[in-house]
């Protein structure tokens, strides 16, 4: 990247926008960011907490393809991060969720090629690997909406995504009701002990982004291999460290959950990249005849195994605890 560079962030005063936005700020090579989302409330607490000049604010909606056409000119970089994320919002509302994470998206991605954005990294999710939900099934037509769009561009507009397993303590997630769980001395519910998850920091999140930033080419899809524990063994860390005598309560598990998540799925792990730290799963660049989709077949595809929450590398409770020990709403909470 060259200096004076442009950034917007979508969905900028989530958690993960958020963590961006701290990434970027001091960064010499945007001169200004833009932060774009509907909340008027957020923006203010968040232009308060930024204070800085650097920093400008949006209201407005993915869904509105004009105010997202309003914020996106002049932009060099657009990091997408809008969308609906809870699984139950998404079950009980799925048209909304369409709205949102797919054509949200597909306005955001025409109006970066409209305008000539250098790139564009879009947000995915574990979930949208083999989706059994709504926000997974929504996230997963995203990809594909990126990626379609990628095979028609040159190199002027660059499309890219990443897809990452649970970031710890994010808004909503289950971290959070544990703590305040143990702290009211209450039962710690857990769907299924045996449950497992991928752990991600959302500094290492961060860290996804910036390797996408640098090195996505159009239609790439960027996945960070992340350890993981089961449900049972998150709680028990938690319980803990904040010596509770709170007990676990398995309640069963919910509509829409998972046993364990996919981070890569066989289809894609049989043209993955593995680049060490992540994998790059290239574009799809199949033509549109139809003969390479139901004439030709791949014979490795059923010699391969997917990735997943299972056979990736397991924390111990030793290596559980002391990443615990470092997220900012535990290590708060230990100051005190």
């Amino acid at each position: 990247m060259k200096k004076n560079n442009k950034l917007l962030i979508t969905g900028g005063t989530g958690s993960f926008g958020n963590a961006v936005l701290n990434k970027f700020l001091n960064s010499k090579e945007f001169s200004e960011i833009r932060i774009f989302s509907r909340d008027e409330k957020k923006q203010d607490d968040l232009r308060k907490q930024v204070n800085s000049s650097k920093v400008k604010f949006y209201i407005g909606d993915v869904r509105d393809k004009s105010s997202v056409s309003n914020v996106v000119r002049g932009v060099n970089f657009i990091f997408h991060s809008a969308a609906l994320k809870q699984v139950p919002s998404c079950e009980f509302f799925p048209i909304e969720a369409v709205k949102t994470n797919i054509l949200g998206t597909n306005n955001v991605l025409e109006s970066a090629i409209e305008h000539g954005v250098n790139k564009v990294i879009v947000l995915s999710t574990d979930k949208a690997a083999y989706p059994i939900n709504a926000m997974g099934m929504s996230k997963a037509l995203m990809e594909k909406v990126m990626i379609a769009k990628s095979r028609q561009l040159s190199d002027k507009t660059i499309l890219c995504g990443t897809r990452y397993g649970n970031v710890m303590a994010s808004r909503g997630s289950v971290i959070p009701l544990f703590i305040e769980q143990i702290k009211n001395n209450q039962e710690v519910t857990i769907t299924d002990p045996t449950m497992t998850r991928f752990m991600m920091t959302l500094d290492a999140a961060v860290d996804l982004v910036m390797y996408a930033f640098e090195n996505g080419s159009n239609g790439d899809i960027f996945v960070q291999k992340s350890p993981a524990t089961t449900m049972g063994e998150l709680a028990d860390a938690l319980i803990e460290i904040y010596n509770s005598n709170s007990k676990i309560k398995v309640i069963g598990t919910r509509h829409g959950e998972k046993h364990y998540e996919t981070l890569v799925n066989r289809e894609d792990m049989i043209k993955a990249e593995n680049l060490k730290r992540y994998y790059r799963i290239p574009c799809d660049n199949r033509d549109l005849n139809y003969d390479n989709y139901y004439n030709l077949g791949d014979l490795n595809v059923s010699k391969t195994n997917e990735y997943n929450s299972n056979n990736t590398e397991r924390l111990t409770k030793k290596e559980l605890i002391n990443i615990l020990k470092k997220l900012p709403i535990v290590k708060n909470d230990l100051a005190k």
